[in-house]
């Protein structure tokens, strides 16, 4: 009998979100517990306003703080707590090891960028690569993610892209990195 070695990439523990109103604390994620081998894949569905995505900005720390803050649980990522992670560190983490791809591309693409500038910008900052090297692996993450003739699409501003598209150009910048 062979034993398997699993490994944990994420585990979250007993997370505890909430948002501070001048009519006082609202519970927005409260126990939550869930854990992620690697190579394997976790869908966390429940309907509008149950915490999904709360749950999400609160792993990524992406919380608009004072207002809303973890106030409780670990989030534990390959072992180390993301919660005593400095805001610097955190940036080194979020692109490189941990992504978030939005439901409305429209709200998360910047307007005035190509697509191809936003997914190379990532590059750029993730993997310090000059403008020209991360411009080819912008186009190449647009061919991956099954973009038809990306070289033209790297060009378009993000309004010049299907819904279909723009969602495609936010799974690139998720996975570029």
């Amino acid at each position: 009998m062979s034993s398997t070695n699993i490994e944990i990439i994420l585990q979250v523990k007993n997370l505890q979100t909430s948002f501070f109103t001048d009519e006082g604390e609202v519970k927005a994620v409260n126990g939550v517990d869930f854990s992620i081998e690697k190579g394997k894949t976790l869908g966390i569905v429940g309907e509008s306003g149950s915490g999904k995505s709360i749950t999400s900005l609160s792993i990524l720390r992406l919380l608009q703080e004072p207002a809303g803050k973890v106030v409780g649980g670990e989030i534990l990522f390959k072992g180390d707590n993301l919660l005593n992670k400095s805001k610097k560190q955190m940036m080194g983490i979020r692109g490189n090891n941990i992504s978030m791809i939005f439901q409305e591309p429209m709200t998360s693409l910047n307007p005035t960028l190509t697509c191809g500038e936003q997914i190379a910008e990532s590059i750029r900052i993730h993997q310090k690569l000059k403008r020209k090297e991360a411009w080819i692996k912008a186009v190449d993450m647009l061919r991956l993610v099954g973009i038809p003739s990306p070289e033209k699409r790297a060009k378009q501003y993000p309004f010049e892209l299907s819904g279909g598209m723009r969602q495609r150009v936010m799974i690139a910048i998720a996975l570029s990195c």
